[in-house]
């Protein structure tokens, strides 16, 4: 058994054929999905979903590119629903930033408020955080590493191959690998894979983005979580089983809900 802890199946690529996207992923070994919430439009389809499948659940939260729409009231609305077991994507992404100095203080100040208001409201709600961090890895790091242990656990989302953040492992934390191991340009990521407590790593797809190898440009979906498991057993010198083994019991460490 496989759990994709991290693919937007509300995302409108699959808006077509999700029944079968699902079907193919179980055919492949995938029985757990987990869908981030990222953006407030799509909270009410995440639901959804999850009430149709019920091996699919589902988070609450803003991603940092999706601030404008950023509505505390309607977060902790899906953080009451027994189907939505996390909260997040939330974090910083410094990747996109205005040309305009204050602009980028502004907007800096603002993604770090908000990913502080939606920690707290893991810890409030007592539900796991999902973490998304690009190009800033400090500030994160600083803000994550003030709040001490996470005793409902954390996953950083598309681990970013960062020694200073493998430190939070050490906090209640776990790290996503997904396709980009796959990629020739991952040699960060294949380099630090080992360095990761084997108990702390977790599978995800991030669907429908970053297919791996071979379907790297394609379509994402969750029964490539295959290909990282295999990718991630050949790294590791392990059997595919028993990464599959492993970081499932590692998901439900997290998620209790898939026990």
């Amino acid at each position: 058994m496989i759990i994709d802890t991290h693919c937007h199946l509300d995302d409108r690529k699959y808006i077509e054929d999700l029944d079968e996207v699902i079907q193919r992923a179980k055919d492949a070994g995938v029985n757990g999905f987990v869908i981030p919430g990222a953006d407030i439009v799509d909270l009410d389809r995440a639901r959804e979903i999850s009430y149709t499948f019920k091996e699919v659940y589902y988070a609450s939260g803003v991603h940092p590119y999706n601030l404008e729409g950023y509505y505390k009231d309607f977060l902790e609305r899906h953080l009451r629903d027994p189907r939505c077991i996390a909260v997040g994507e939330c974090g910083l992404d410094y990747y996109r930033l205005p040309e305009n100095e204050e602009e980028v203080k502004r907007v800096k100040e603002e993604q770090k408020r908000l990913f502080k208001e939606q920690i707290e409201l893991s810890f409030e709600y007592k539900k796991p955080l999902i973490v998304h961090i690009r190009e800033a890895n400090q500030d994160s790091f600083e803000i994550l590493k003030s709040y001490g242990d996470f005793p409902q656990k954390a996953i950083l989302h598309c681990f970013n191959a960062s020694e200073m953040l493998l430190d939070l492992a050490e906090n209640g934390f776990y790290f996503g690998i997904g396709g980009v191991l796959t990629f020739k340009n991952a040699k960060k990521l294949v380099e630090i894979l080992p360095k990761i407590p084997l108990d702390r790593i977790v599978l995800e797809t991030d669907a429908p983005y970053l297919a791996p190898t071979p379907h790297r440009g394609e379509r994402n979906e969750p029964a490539y979580t295959v290909l990282v498991a295999k990718k991630t057993a050949e790294i590791l010198g392990m059997s595919y089983e028993e990464v599959c083994d492993i970081t499932t019991k590692n998901a439900k460490m997290v998620f209790k809900e898939f026990l």
